[in-house]
Parts: C-alpha cells; sequence; structure tokens
C-alpha cells in the first residue's frame, strides 16, 4: 500500500502567483492526479469546476489570504502530517480487520474559500471525501482548531475509503440508505476517536447536537430513507441541503454525524467490537443493536 498526498503546496502557490488567465489550467493539472475519483459520473468532469463549487479556493480574489493560508499550512507540516497519520491508520486498519486489502490512496489536500459563509460557517472551513476508493480529497481553511484536528480528517476520511473499497461495502446508488451513511459517518468519527480522542476525533459540525434529542429521533425517523439527492439533508443538514439544491428535511449542520456517533458508541458498547474491527459491519446490524442497546 502506498499513500500519495499529492504536492499540492507547489501546485495552489503556483496557481495562485500566476496571472489570472493562467490560473484554470495550473489549477487542473493540479487536480488530475484525483480525476480517477470521478470515474463513475455520467459523463466527464470539468475538474475546475468541481473544484469551484465544492468551495475550494477562488481564481479570482483573495489570493493573498490564500497566500498567507497556505503559508499557514506548510509551517504547520500539514502534507507530510498527513501522510503519516494515513499511514500509521491503514495499519491499525489491516491488523484489525483479517485479510483487509489495504490499496494505493491518493490524498489531495486544497485550501477551501475563505469568503464562503457556507464554507468558513456552516461547515466550519472543513469538508472532505473519502467515498470512492483509491481517492481521498480534505478542503479546509487552516484554522488552529482545523490543523489541530488534521490527522483526525485524514483518517476519518481513510475510513470511508477502506470501508467502500472492493470487497467491502457496496455503495450502491439505487439501494444505498440514509442509514448507512449515517452508520459510515459514525464509525469513521470513532475510530478517529480511538486515534486521537474524543476532543479530537469528533467531526465538529456534529458535537453541539450529540444529546439533542429531538435531532436523534428525526435522524432515525430516516435512516430508510433511499435516493442519495435526498442524503444531504438528512446527514449534513438543511443549510447544506439547500445550498447543493436538494430539499431540506427539519434538521441543523452535522445532524447526521451527531447520531452516528451515538448509534456507533451504543454499538461499540453492546458488542465489546472497536471501530477498527467493525470497519465493515452492516450497518441494519448496527442500527438495530444500538437502538436496542439504548432501549428504542
Amino acid at each position: 500500500m502506498t499513500i500519495t498526498v499529492v504536492d499540492t503546496r507547489t501546485g495552489m502557490e503556483r496557481v495562485l502567483r500566476s496571472p489570472a488567465a493562467d490560473r484554470p489550467a495550473l489549477l487542473a493539472r493540479m487536480l488530475e492526479p484525483v480525476r480517477g475519483m470521478y470515474r463513475f459520473a455520467p459523463a466527464e468532469v470539468d475538474l475546475v469546476d468541481a473544484h469551484l463549487g465544492g468551495m475550494g479556493f477562488p481564481l479570482d480574489r483573495d489570493t493573498e489570504r490564500c497566500l498567507a493560508a497556505l503559508e499557514d499550512l506548510a509551517r504547520a507540516d500539514a502534507w507530510n502530517r498527513v501522510g503519516t497519520a494515513m499511514e500509521g491508520a491503514a495499519a491499525e486498519l489491516a491488523g484489525a480487520v483479517p485479510g483487509l486489502e489495504v490499496h494505493d490512496v491518493t490524498v489531495l489536500l486544497t485550501l477551501g474559500d475563505p469568503a464562503d459563509a457556507h464554507f468558513t460557517d456552516t461547515v466550519l472551513g472543513v469538508t472532505g471525501f473519502g467515498g470512492i476508493w483509491g481517492y481521498v480529497t480534505i478542503t479546509l481553511w487552516p484554522s488552529p482548531e482545523n490543523l489541530e484536528r488534521l490527522e483526525a480528517t485524514a483518517v476519518h476520511e481513510l475510513h470511508h475509503n477502506l470501508r467502500y473499497a472492493p470487497g467491502g461495502v457496496v455503495w450502491d446508488p439505487a439501494t444505498v440508505t440514509v442509514g448507512e451513511h449515517v452508520v459510515g459517518e459514525g464509525l469513521a468519527d470513532a475510530f478517529a476517536r480511538e486515534l486521537y480522542g474524543d476532543d479530537l476525533g469528533r467531526t465538529r459540525i456534529g458535537v453541539p447536537h450529540l444529546h439533542d434529542e429531538a435531532v436523534f429521533d428525526k435522524v432515525v425517523s430516516g435512516l430508510g430513507v433511499t435516493g442519495m439527492e435526498n442524503f444531504t439533508a438528512w446527514v449534513h443538514g438543511d443549510e447544506s441541503a439547500r445550498r447543493f439544491g436538494a430539499a431540506p428535511v427539519g434538521l441543523p449542520a452535522g445532524a447526521g454525524y451527531a447520531v452516528g456517533n451515538r448509534l456507533v458508541d451504543a454499538y461499540l458498547a453492546a458488542t465489546g467490537r472497536t471501530a477498527a474491527r467493525s470497519l465493515r459491519d452492516d450497518h441494519a446490524e448496527i442500527i438495530a443493536t444500538a437502538l436496542g442497546h439504548l432501549g428504542r
């Protein structure tokens, strides 16, 4: 297994210091190593559009702010920290799951958009994606909190990557449920917590709602919902749903993360298993066991 962290430090600096007209092509070149992440898309994806639509750093403004943030990432040794954390996490998972095949992973770490209030305020300046095996992307603004949680963010995404890799849980767009997504987030957070502790391991947007019973009941009521277009509202909350053109369901930001943490904690408590060992456990069994343990 090889963890390849793309040298986006050089790539982003080249983009940000170039004339505006040259920036899209330079950004596309920097993003090319993760093109394979879009292999299931129905049509070829424009990598620059995907970057900008995913709250990535802008090409036409805030250049000095982004260059300063890039220096913050460099001072924090972000790229080496991500690679080291993911290598250690991969070894941990391989030791916990008999026969687990750990594939190569390409990791793309980029700055987000400092002027996008949804990015900075709603999702607290960090997003990640690890659901397509072989690729992990992390988009963040290097606030002290996000830098402190950098390793935990990386291993959270690696847990997703190996859960949905060949031989693992099948994410079938036609049948996958909100329950799978919620459980997947809970397991990934639990794994990060096993390695880095509760304070660093929990995804920040879910923390305010960990003990909100109304949020718990609402999300549990939707665990059987299918249709991936519905997942944003149930997992990330109404604000993100509106941002990406989905229907709200009456949930705050990070609701699915909060509920996923509670369900997985109850499952692990009932079974004595670890999140690492539970990498590929069935979501329906996790939910049933958790709800029984909670007396629901």
